[in-house]
């Protein structure tokens, strides 16, 4: 008598970054772990109303998890526990929920192969993740920080303070993507962009963790700072972000976290989610 496959069980935590929907009551949940990397697994009747784990397996959550091996690369969820669920939090909140989704999108994006272990992005996504739900800073500004800690992981960190070229200290005025960052102006090559002093300074205080002069900086040198990450980024994952177009970059807290506690009136977003919609499929 032949004797049937068993599956090799094993746990571990991890971060929710996307789900898709398999057959009428399943799903596909695509999970990056802080032992075992990126893995995708079959969670088996979440989408009825009498599934216990459900909610558990929202994205921008943290769990723990206990996967049987699949024998195809596959594995499949058995025991899922929340450790914490920052999706209704995130949810609340349009740019929190623009930014986690671009976080999401990137880890998955900088983990190519499954299974390779990517212990320190694991990291950074769970604490971007943990910012967001937190309102500990301006949402567009925990993406940033969170993108370029993440180039740093992968090898791809802008020169900011030294010329990308020929190393000569700075700091320099011109920035060029393709060159690898900030140059000089023996190394500028032709249309290189040239950034506020200030929108330089903003990009090396999110990437060393300097908050006091990030949350200071001005609406300006933010969205300069935003596009100059954005294309550093894109340019080296070869593809454009799908969720980056919709990322809500009008959240000011915590100075509307104050606004809020003392009964002010928040600012609306200029993009609604309808609209970003709509022009998403546009």
């Amino acid at each position: 008598m032949t004797q049937g496959y068993r599956s090799r069980l094993f746990r571990d935590d991890g971060v929710v970054l996307r789900v898709q929907k398999l057959g009428e009551s399943d799903r596909i949940v695509t999970v990056l772990t802080r032992r075992t990397g990126r893995i995708r697994a079959v969670a088996r009747g979440v989408r009825r109303t009498s599934s216990k784990f459900g909610a558990r397996l929202e994205p921008f959550g943290h769990a723990e998890f206990q996967f049987a091996e699949g024998r195809n690369g596959l594995h499949t969820v058995s025991q899922v526990e929340a450790v914490e669920l920052y999706a209704a939090r995130i949810a609340q909140d349009y740019p929190a929920y623009t930014a986690a989704s671009a976080v999401c999108e990137t880890a998955e994006r900088l983990t190519p192969e499954e299974g390779e272990v990517a212990l320190r992005l694991f990291q950074l996504t769970l604490g971007a993740l943990r910012a967001l739900a937190g309102r500990e800073h301006a949402a567009p500004l925990v993406l940033d920080a969170y993108f370029l800690r993440a180039m740093t992981t992968a090898g791809w960190a802008p020169a900011l303070v030294e010329c990308a070229v020929c190393a000569t200290p700075g700091p320099h005025r011109a920035f060029s993507v393709a060159s690898g960052g900030s140059v000089c102006s023996s190394c500028q090559p032709p249309g290189a962009s040239r950034p506020a002093p200030a929108t330089l300074g903003l990009m090396s205080a999110l990437n060393t963790g300097d908050w006091k002069l990030a949350d200071a900086s001005d609406v300006a040198n933010r969205r300069e700072a935003s596009g100059l990450v954005a294309a550093h980024l894109q340019w080296h994952l070869e593809r454009a972000l799908r969720s980056l177009p919709l990322v809500d970059r009008t959240a000011n807290y915590p100075a509307d976290r104050t606004s809020n506690a003392t009964g002010g009136t928040p600012t609306a977003p200029a993009t609604t989610p309808s609209t970003a919609m709509t022009k998403e499929r546009a």
